[in-house]
């Protein structure tokens, strides 16, 4: 993997989205993405005209978040959602899909929802969330054929607030499914340079983060080498370390259940006790 610092930070969206943000927080936020030449920072859109006037001489851009972090409002609020913030001064946006109408197989509102974002974001970039973890991995192969015919710029794992964040698997399966030129963004519990270099690995351009000045700094003394794709122990990969399944749709646990079950690490699996 040919990775530099710059490389990295170019790589990171700089991330707050937490309800309790204040705009202290939001200062520190871009203070922080403009020393280390983040690639954006992501935001709730309340946000998004502060930041806008805080990086505007710089080279960070400002995304702010739609539909988030459930995705079930109406295409028609997303859309309006869009229009606000990129009036405002968003250069990139960040939906969330419809999750349920995509576990229905409704997958015309599922493009629509979509659409409806694209048409109103002008020329910022739409990435679209899956919510991963609420998904089986046909469901995330269709999501991501949707969000390429409808024409998104990145398709991303998660929100951080459901029960699963990225996972090399998802990154992976993203990535063959979307194909080489399409964006692929990977987000949720990313907080080391392990973390990071595995989903750069695996497939990712772009990491929603905010653990982003931790990862670059440790990547400024660690001494990459092959050792960083060793699993630890237990599994890092694994549900059982990083997911919260009591959130997950029935049919989706017992799909994570049947696959851990696989798993030739016997010794951490929960549903080996």
């Amino acid at each position: 993997m040919d990775l530099t610092v710059e490389k990295l930070a170019k790589m990171i969206d700089h991330t707050v989205l937490k309800p309790e943000t204040t705009t202290a927080k939001i200062k520190q936020l871009c203070e922080e993405a403009t020393i280390y030449n983040f690639a954006a920072v992501c935001i709730n859109p309340v946000h998004v005209p502060y930041a806008v006037e805080l990086l505007q001489d710089t080279s960070v851009k400002v995304c702010a978040v739609i539909g988030f972090p459930l995705g079930a409002t109406t295409p028609e609020v997303k859309s309006c959602e869009t229009k606000d913030v990129v009036h405002a001064g968003a250069h990139e946006v960040d939906m969330v899909i419809n999750i349920g109408a995509l576990r229905d197989e409704n997958y015309d509102l599922v493009k629509r929802d979509i659409e409806s974002v694209i048409d109103a974001s002008g020329d910022a970039h739409v990435k679209v969330i899956l919510e991963t973890g609420f998904l089986t991995d046909d469901q995330k192969r269709k999501a991501c054929l949707i969000c390429k015919e409808a024409g998104a710029d990145f398709v991303k794992t998660s929100t951080g607030f459901g029960p699963m964040g990225a996972t090399p698997h998802d990154v992976r399966l993203m990535r063959e499914t979307v194909g080489p030129d399409m964006g692929v963004k990977a987000a949720g519990g990313i907080k080391t340079f392990k973390d990071a270099v595995r989903l750069i690995d695996a497939g990712a351009d772009r990491l929603g983060t905010s653990s982003g000045v931790a990862i670059v700094e440790d990547f400024r003394w660690a001494q990459y080498s092959d050792s960083w794709m060793v699993p630890d122990k237990p599994c890092w990969t694994c549900p059982s370390r990083m997911a919260n399944m009591a959130k997950q749709p029935k049919e989706v646990y017992k799909w994570y259940k049947e696959r851990c079950l696989t798993c030739p690490d016997k010794e951490h699996n929960i549903f080996n006790d």
